[in-house]
Order: structure tokens, then sequence, then C-alpha cells
């Protein structure tokens, strides 16, 4: 009986490597049919990803996939695992296989060209041009003589968690310092989601929510906004992008690059969708400061499956000191901590207690100078042939250039005259008519920019 038993086992299992070699054969006919694709995507300039084709085909194979009795979740994470392929294949057969110029490789092409002895405006980062409160100098004088050079507590040292805690109304338990907001947003996602889930993301968008979603094999889903809409949500378009793998809604308040506050009743909205669905939500608030129309975090909806991203860059002028902070339920934080523990034990020591001592600076005029300067901006964008949305808060503008003029062009037209600012497709794909600028320079800067800008678009 012991032997028929073998027998049959060892049967399966060659049924099993057959079935298993099918499958690889099919995928690479699938995968030589996406190159075909991309071919002719290509000769079109068409955008790669397409939502709704991409829709079309889940519901197809999802009906099939339950009539046969698969686990939807299962169909859908395998599912994404092959669209994330196909993208990646499409993408090698068009000009995006090159290197893609966003805020980041302006910056360096600037910076190059600084390097060579060209004077550029720098109007593409978004890097406070003014210095951290002066206390932060203080402390970190004292941070030597004080011994605070050493490993931390991977959730951060206690004055600091305790600080950020009283600022934003929390228990000390719901904080944890990261270095910086780009790895508490890409921690929150390792330590919550799995290869093949899906996440949804509003566009215009940081490149930053794509980039770590992409990384760890988790598909984005984009939901386009508008100029022409005032870059409001489409709360129908977010309900029909939710399936059994959407583990995760990031938002962003205010919006980089368009300054966009999202109001109360479509978070409001954006919460019951969530809660309904069991779905995370990561809400960026690095430019809460910059807020000048009424602004509410997330924290104030008490959402179990909330993660409030925020840092000290833009608010106290401290981006090289990489000190931002992550709040949530402390199950969340457990598994963000763990992820953090393993990739860099701590932030640097000296940085805690340097942002610790800029919690206790007021800083209410860094914000009513960056508006003063988004003020000027929007008076210099009426001699520009241009589109644009006044933003909520930030500091940036986010613009779309009329009578078909090229903003590829104008980006490499500005450059060789000395101005860098940020491309739209950074943003996202379809944001190419877009530039972003910022208001992070002095008027004077600011002003020079202009000059240049409206000279190279002939005003």
């Amino acid at each position: 009986m012991s032997e028929e038993k073998e027998q049959k086992l060892e049967g399966l299992r060659e049924d099993m490597r057959l079935v298993t070699a099918d499958i690889i054969k099919l995928v690479q006919k699938r995968m030589k049919i996406a190159s075909q694709i991309g071919n002719i995507k290509k000769n079109l300039m068409m955008n790669i990803e397409d939502i709704s084709v991409e829709q079309d085909m889940a519901r197809y194979v999802h009906e099939m996939g339950t009539q046969i009795g698969l686990n939807s979740e299962f169909i859908g994470r395998l599912l994404n695992l092959l669209f994330l392929e196909s993208i990646k294949i499409q993408k090698e057969k068009t000009s995006e296989k090159e290197t893609k110029l966003d805020h980041m490789a302006m910056f360096l092409k600037a910076k190059q060209l600084e390097s060579e002895g060209k004077k550029i405006i720098h109007l593409e980062v978004g890097e406070p041009d003014y210095m951290p409160p002066v206390s932060v100098k203080r402390e970190l004088l004292k941070t030597f003589d004080k011994r605070h050079v050493h490993y931390t507590q991977t959730t951060g040292i206690p004055v600091l968690r305790k600080s950020i805690a009283q600022e934003r109304s929390v228990s000390e338990e719901n904080v944890i310092v990261t270095p910086g907001a780009r790895f508490a947003v890409f921690s929150a996602m390792v330590s919550t989601l799995s290869i093949g889930d899906e996440i949804v993301i509003f566009e215009p968008a940081w490149p930053a929510y794509r980039d770590c979603a992409n990384f760890i094999g988790v598909k984005v889903k984009a939901i386009k906004t508008t100029v022409e809409q005032k870059w409001d949500l489409d709360l129908k378009e977010v309900e029909r992008m939710i399936t059994p793998n959407t583990k995760m809604i990031v938002l962003n308040s205010p919006n980089n690059p368009t300054g966009k506050i999202i109001q109360q009743k479509q978070i409001d909205a954006i919460l019951e969708i969530a809660s309904k669905n069991n779905i995370f939500v990561l809400s960026d608030e690095v430019y809460s400061m910059y807020s000048y129309v009424p602004y509410k975090s997330i924290l104030e909806f008490e959402y179990d499956k909330s993660i409030m991203i925020s840092s000290f860059s833009k608010s106290h002028a401290m981006t090289g000191f990489r000190v931002g902070y992550a709040i949530s339920s402390k199950d969340i934080l457990d598994k963000i901590s763990k992820i953090q523990a393993m990739a860099i034990t701590s932030v640097a020591e000296p940085m805690q207690y340097a942002a610790t001592a800029a919690l206790k600076s007021n800083v209410t005029n860094n914000a009513k100078l960056m508006k003063k300067r988004l003020d000027f901006i929007r008076s210099e964008l009426d001699g520009v042939p241009c589109n644009f949305v006044n933003p909520d808060g930030g500091m940036y503008y986010f613009i779309r250039f009329k009578n078909n003029i090229s903003a590829n062009k104008i980006l490499n037209d500005l450059l060789n005259e000395g101005v860098a600012v940020a491309p739209g497709n950074g943003f996202g794909e379809s944001y190419v008519d877009f530039i972003r600028i910022s208001a992070c320079q002095p008027i004077k800067l600011l002003k020079d920019g202009f000059k240049i800008l409206r000279k190279v678009t002939n005003v």
C-alpha cells in the first residue's frame, strides 16, 4: 500500500512539473505579446500604463478564476505581477528606458553645470534657502560634549518622540523617528504590503510613492487629477479602483507639486471606502505647516489603519539632517520598527537632539515667507502663457504652457540660460506638458528666473 502511495506521489509531482513548465511557457508567450504592444505604443507615442485596459482584463480573469474555484485575492496578486512585468518590458521598448527626467535628475544636471562654472538659479527642488532655527545650531554644538554620539532606540530618543507626540496630540508609543519622510514612506509600505498587492495614489504625485511600491513588487493604480478640475479628487474613481488586492491609499496634502489641500468631506469619503475594504491610508503631511487654507490632519479622523508621515525638512529647513517621523497604531509601528532596525539601527543621535531643539522654536515666519514668495510667483505668471491653479499650500506652482509651447524645450532652454525647473512628467506620465516652479529662493532670484522664463517663451 505504501509503495502504491509513493508511486502516486511521484506521478503527481511529475504532473506538477509539467503544469509548471506549461505555465512558464505561457508567461514567455505573454511577455512576447507585451513586447509587441510596447513597439506599437512607441510608434503611436502612447502612454505605457492604461488602467482602464488593466481593469477590463482583471474583471475578465477574476470572473473566470472564481468560476473554477480560485481565491480572488490570489488571482489579483498573480495578475499584478504579470502587469508589472508587462510594464517593465514595454518601457524597454520606449524612450522610458532612458533615465526619467524628474526634479532630482534636473537638480543633478544643474549641479554639474555649476561645477563647470555656470551660474544656476535653482527653482527645481523644494529645499528652503533659509537656515534652521538658531536653537538647532546651539544643540549641535552641545552634542559632542554631552556625548550624544551613539546608537539610540530604533524608534527614536524618548525626548524627541515625546515632543512630537505633544505637538501632534498623540501618545509617545504612536511615534517612530525615521531618517527623513522618504524612508518613513518606504518602511510603511514594506511593513504592510506584499508582492502583488495594490496601492492607489493621486497624480500628479511625488515620485517616491510609485518608486517605493514598484521596488517591492506592489502595483500602483494612479488616479489622474487635472488643472481644469482644479486638482479635485474623483471619489467615484477611487471606488472603481478598489479590488480585493488594494491594501493602501496614499494621500498627500498639501500636494507636491500642485499645493492642493484635500478637504475634510473628501477625506471622510476616502476613509469610509478604506474602512469598508480594510485598507491602510498613508497620509504624507510634510508640507502641512505651509497651509494657506483650512487644513485637517489625518490624525484628527482617528482611523485605526492610518499612517501619518512628516519630517523636519520643509517646516524647519532641515533637509540635510534627515529626520522624519511616522505616527500610527502601535501594531503598525512595531512592524515599521523591525524594518528600520534591520536597515539603519536608528537615526543619528545628534540629528535627533537637533530636531528636538527645532520643535521648541517658532517657525511660523517660514510659512509667511513662503506665502509671500508664492504670491510673487503668481504675479509673475500673469506675464507667462500658461494654465495653473493657485496652490492651497506647499511651496510650488505647477503650470502648463499654452500655445503648443513644448515644456521639454522650455526645460532645456531655461537650463541653458541658467534656470533649473522641475519637469512635470516626474510627477506622472500624463503631465509631460507641465513644469514645477519652486518658491524656495529669494524674491530677487525668482524675479531673475522669471525674466529668463519670459525670454525663452518669447513673451
